[in-house]
């Protein structure tokens, strides 16, 4: 079903499909080039109608928060949705430059072939005469095609034929912040920029819950609060629990804060496993928050310390600061393009001489990780304390 403000409901549709029920005959009739990196950019007509396209994750959608914000800017009259995974739905929800928010669930309502084309069809109905993709996908460019989308912009790659407009994949370089990649795909629309910032909107129901939440808490208007969140999407990119819970044991003896756990309820072990192996009481909020409810909570806190994951951009974007731990060495998962945007930020890299890193099948014991002591994220997390606020 497609949702959001300005989106027309869901409709019934024969349970039968072949791409000709689509009305297209040949998808390979859109390849004018089999070349198609080398292809020339052909002019675009002035939007009317903006689809801005991220199918993956937190972290992903909240860096992307500035394209909508320069696509208004170059266009205060021109209708802008976004399409993103429920997870993210809260993410954009609520962005005053998005129109907006369709959601396309890929792993439940939409996983199938028919039931996708039919999400495509109900898109088509929206009449949108542009489409942003701002991270390739298969997924991604086959439903902007299939929605008759006329201008769809984005990467050669991964079924990029199927794109009007390409511009070379490099984000495997990992040369500059993700936020300045998405931005980059504006320049066919004649848009440059690099001024704007990520953003997240706080929900008023959201602020009012964490509030009560807190109350509840006895946590009082003068406490300071330092929250964690002790996951990540890969094994190569977390820390250790019990280092965490050093830290934060530390962080309560000598800097007198309360901390709170943070983590989705796919991960909330990892933050039981953090309140375990303390020697003081911890707010463990882990698997409780919605998105929006995640932002409020960071928003009252002076720091985050997290595994390079979805919070850390949460919490940049509501402007606290993030001491940052990095495992992996590689180019196109570096501090230099998933790094927190802003400033104030404290990224912890420990260099291990790796050649090519091999993620979750690393062969010398995560060493990238087990090589950061507690003191130096200690330190890190005392230093930003110890700012003036």
């Amino acid at each position: 079903m497609i949702q959001g403000k300005g989106a027309k409901g869901s409709e019934h549709w024969n349970s039968r499909f072949s791409i000709a029920d689509c009305g297209i005959e040949n998808p390979q009739s859109a390849i004018r080039n089999p070349q198609w990196d080398a292809c020339p950019t052909p002019s675009i007509p002035v939007p009317n109608r903006i689809l801005v396209v991220r199918l993956d994750r937190v972290g992903d959608v909240i860096l992307s928060t500035p394209v909508p914000d320069a696509l208004r800017q170059s266009y205060p009259q021109v209708f802008i949705a976004m399409l993103v995974r429920p997870a993210c739905q809260e993410v954009v929800q609520g962005h005053p430059s998005v129109d907006s928010v369709i959601v396309y669930d890929k792993e439940q309502a939409h996983k199938s072939v028919p039931n996708t084309i039919r999400f495509a069809l109900q898109l088509r109905a929206l009449r949108f005469d542009t489409a942003i993709v701002l991270h390739p996908s298969h997924r991604s460019h086959w439903i902007p095609w299939l929605a008759q989308i006329p201008v769809r912009i984005g990467y050669a790659r991964k079924g990029g034929w199927l794109l009007t407009h390409r511009m070379p994949h490099r984000k495997q370089e990992g040369r500059m912040h993700e936020t300045l990649y998405t931005l980059e795909l504006l320049k066919p629309l004649g848009i440059s920029t690099t001024a704007l910032r990520p953003r997240i909107a706080i929900l008023p129901q959201a602020e009012s819950r964490i509030v009560s939440i807190l109350r509840e808490a006895s946590v009082d208007s003068t406490d300071r609060l330092v929250a964690i969140h002790p996951s990540a999407s890969c094994v190569s990119k977390r820390w250790m629990p019990e280092r965490f819970a050093q830290v934060a044991d530390r962080l309560i003896i000598e800097e007198k804060v309360r901390i709170c756990l943070v983590a989705g309820s796919e991960d909330a072990r990892y933050a039981h496993a953090v309140a375990a192996r303390m020697r003081f009481s911890v707010l463990n909020f882990a698997g409780r928050l919605r998105m929006s409810e995640l932002a409020a909570l960071l928003k009252r806190c002076r720091l985050l310390i997290s595994n390079d994951s979805g919070p850390v951009h949460v919490a940049a974007a509501v402007g606290i600061p993030v001491v940052d731990i990095f495992g992996r060495n590689q180019s196109g998962l570096s501090p230099t393009r998933w790094g927190p945007w802003g400033e104030g930020h404290v990224i912890l890299h420990k260099e291990v001489g790796c050649v090519r890193c091999l993620a979750h099948a690393c062969d010398i014991g995560f060493l990238c990780l087990t090589s950061l002591s507690v003191d130096e994220v200690y330190q890190a997390a005392r230093s930003v304390l110890h700012r003036e606020h």
